[in-house]
C-alpha cells in the first residue's frame, strides 16, 4: 500500500431535495445527477424583476468541479459503480456521487411507493460505506480509517443528511465518523411555514409532513426538553458533527420561485426563497457556546429552485468550493455598542418607552466580481434585525453574527502576494420609531441609514513563525488599497480577532450607531495538507 496522507479533496456525496409529485420523482430518477448537473445562463444583479437579467454563464456544479478541481463521476458503461459489489471496482477520491434515494419511489426504477425519510437516511449510511470501500479499491488506495467524504445537500436532502448524522437509527453502518464537512443549500432546517403556519403533521399526502416540526423532532432525534422549550428543530449536537464543519447557504429571492403558479412564494411570504423562510434555513449547535463556535452561513439572492435557483448559481458554487477547499475562514460580526436616538424622539419620549427596528445589511465579495459571497440587504428582506428595546434591556443583543466567508489563494489575482483581500459593505438603518407603542410620525425615516460604508480588508495568514497580519481602509471617499495596520487579538479556539471601528458621524448628529466590525479569522483545512 502506498504511503498515505489525508489531504482534501474527498468524495462529494450530493443529496437532492424534495420531489412532491410522481412526475417530479420520475424526472429526478431519469436524471443521472438529480439536478446537480444543471447550469444557468441568467443572473439577477438586483431585486428588480422588471429589468432583464444579466447573461452569465454558469456551467453547473458538476462541470465546474471537474474543470476546476479534477472531479469525475462514478458512471461507467451505463453502470453506477456504487451499486456494484465492493472489491470488483474502485473509484478515485475526487469523485461526485449522487444519493439516488428516490429511485425506489419512481415508476421507472421502483415500485411507486415512497420510503420514509428515515429510510433515506439509512440508505445514505449504506452508500457512504460503499463509497468508502470503493475508495479503498481505487487508485488512491484510501484506508478505511483515513476515508472522509463531504455531504452536499439541497432542500430536504439536508434533512436526510441530518437524520443520518444525529439520529442513531439513521446510521446502522456506523459511518458518520467519515463525514468531514456538511454543506446545505436552502434546507428547511426548522421546517416550512406557509402563511405563517407550520405544515401540519396530519398532511401525509406526498410526504409533506416531513416539514412539520413535531414530526421532524422525532426523525431528527431532537432532545425532547430542548424542543419543548424552544419549539424549534434546527439543532444539531456537536457529537453528531461539529457545528464549525457545517455551512448553511440561504436563498433570499422569493419572486423568481415559480412552482404552483407563484402560490408558494405568496404563502411563504417576504423573507424567504419562495419556499423556505430565511430564519428556518440555518442549523445551530445544540450545545456549547454558539457565539464562540457558530455555524457558517451566507445569504445569496437566489430562489429555492428554477432558472434563478440557488444550486445552479455562481454564488453558491463559490461558497461551496471555498468551504470545502479554502484556507481561511472569516466570521463577520457587528458589535453595536451605542444606539443614539434622534433628539426630537428623546424630547418627545420624556421617560416613555421607545422602540425601533434596526436593520443591518452586509455584503462581502472578492474585488471585481459580479457576485457576492454573501448579500443581506433590506430590499431583499435578508437583513439582520435588532430591536431597540432588546438592546436597551441587554446590550449583549447587539453582538450580531452576520455571515461567514471562506477565502482561498487559488482565486488570487496576484499569486505572489501572500495576502488575501476582500471588501465588506456594512449598513445600519432604521425605518421608524415608536413612542409608547404608537408610531412617531412627526418625522418619517423611511430606511434612513445611521451608517453605510465599505471597508477593504487584506489579511496575511501566519507563516515562517509569524502570526496573522492585516490592513484595512474604509472606502468612503475613494477606492484604494488598504494601508492602515490592524491590530490582531487572540480569539477562541486558536482564532484571531480583527476589530474595525465604525467611522463616527459628525458630532451631535443623531440618530447614530457606534461599534465595531469584528472579523474572527482562522486557518481552514490546515489539518489536511495537500
Amino acid at each position: 500500500m502506498a504511503d498515505w496522507s489525508n489531504p482534501a479533496p474527498h468524495p462529494i456525496i450530493y443529496v437532492r431535495g424534495y420531489a412532491m409529485t410522481r412526475g417530479e420523482i420520475d424526472a429526478t430518477t431519469a436524471d443521472p445527477f438529480c439536478g446537480f448537473n444543471i447550469g444557468s445562463t441568467v443572473f439577477r444583479a438586483g431585486p428588480d424583476r422588471q429589468k432583464p437579467p444579466r447573461k452569465f454563464m454558469f456551467e453547473s456544479p458538476v462541470l465546474r468541479l471537474a474543470k476546476d478541481y479534477g472531479y469525475g463521476d462514478v458512471f461507467l458503461d451505463g453502470e453506477d459503480l456504487t451499486e456494484l459489489p465492493p472489491g470488483s471496482v474502485g473509484i478515485r477520491r475526487r469523485s461526485v456521487i449522487v444519493h439516488r434515494y428516490y429511485d425506489p419511489a419512481s415508476t421507472l426504477l421502483g415500485t411507486s411507493d415512497t420510503p420514509s425519510i428515515d429510510t433515506f437516511a439509512v440508505k445514505l449510511s449504506e452508500l457512504i460505506e460503499r463509497v468508502r470501500d470503493l475508495a479503498e479499491s481505487g487508485e488512491d488506495k484510501v484506508p478505511h480509517d483515513a476515508f472522509r467524504c463531504y455531504l452536499v445537500a439541497h432542500s430536504m436532502g439536508g434533512l436526510v443528511c441530518r437524520t443520518f448524522l444525529q439520529n442513531p437509527y439513521g446510521d446502522p453502518r456506523g459511518v458518520r465518523k467519515h463525514v468531514d464537512k456538511f454543506f446545505t443549500y436552502a434546507t428547511p432546517h426548522n421546517g416550512i411555514d406557509l402563511a405563517g403556519v407550520n405544515i401540519p403533521s396530519w398532511l401525509t399526502a406526498n410526504d409533506i409532513r416531513n416539514f412539520n416540526r413535531d414530526y421532524m423532532a422525532r426523525y431528527l432525534a431532537i432532545d425532547p426538553a430542548q424542543f419543548k422549550k424552544t419549539r424549534r428543530v434546527d439543532w444539531i449536537p456537536e457529537g453528531a458533527l461539529p457545528s464549525r464543519k457545517i455551512f448553511c447557504l440561504v436563498g433570499t429571492n422569493r419572486m423568481d420561485y415559480e412552482p404552483a403558479m407563484g402560490l408558494s412564494r405568496a404563502f411563504a411570504g417576504h423573507g424567504s426563497d419562495g419556499l423556505v423562510r430565511i430564519e428556518n434555513a440555518i442549523v445551530c449547535s445544540a450545545d456549547g457556546d454558539a457565539t464562540a463556535n457558530p455555524t457558517a452561513k451566507a445569504f445569496v439572492y437566489r430562489s429555492h429552485s428554477g432558472y434563478f435557483g440557488i444550486v445552479n448559481s455562481e454564488e453558491a458554487y463559490q461558497n461551496l468550493v471555498r468551504f470545502l477547499f479554502g484556507e481561511v475562514r472569516v466570521d463577520i460580526w457587528l458589535d453595536i455598542e451605542t444606539l443614539s436616538l434622534p433628539k426630537a424622539v428623546r424630547d418627545e419620549a420624556q421617560g416613555k418607552k421607545v422602540d425601533a427596528l434596526y436593520q443591518v445589511e452586509v455584503l462581502a465579495a472578492p474585488r471585481g466580481k459580479l457576485w457576492y459571497l454573501t448579500r443581506r440587504v433590506a430590499e431583499e428582506d435578508s437583513v439582520a434585525c435588532l430591536r431597540h428595546e432588546d438592546f436597551v434591556a441587554n446590550p449583549a443583543n447587539g453582538k450580531l453574527h452576520l455571515s461567514t466567508a471562506f477565502l482561498s489563494s487559488r482565486f488570487k489575482t496576484d499569486p505572489a502576494d501572500p495576502s488575501l483581500s476582500y471588501i465588506v459593505t456594512v449598513g445600519v438603518r432604521v425605518p421608524d420609531y415608536e413612542v409608547d407603542g404608537a408610531l412617531w410620525i412627526k418625522h418619517h425615516y423611511e430606511g434612513s441609514y445611521l451608517f453605510h460604508d465599505s471597508v477593504l480588508v487584506s489579511v496575511t495568514p501566519p507563516s515562517d513563525g509569524r502570526g496573522w497580519s492585516a490592513k484595512y481602509d474604509w472606502q468612503t471617499d475613494t477606492v484604494h488599497e488598504p494601508s492602515t495596520p490592524l491590530p490582531v487579538e487572540a480569539g477562541p479556539g486558536g482564532s484571531s480577532i480583527l476589530r474595525i471601528a465604525l467611522p463616527p458621524r459628525p458630532e451631535n448628529v443623531t440618530p447614530a450607531v457606534e461599534g465595531h466590525l469584528r472579523l474572527v479569522v482562522s486557518l481552514w483545512n490546515d489539518d489536511q495538507p495537500g
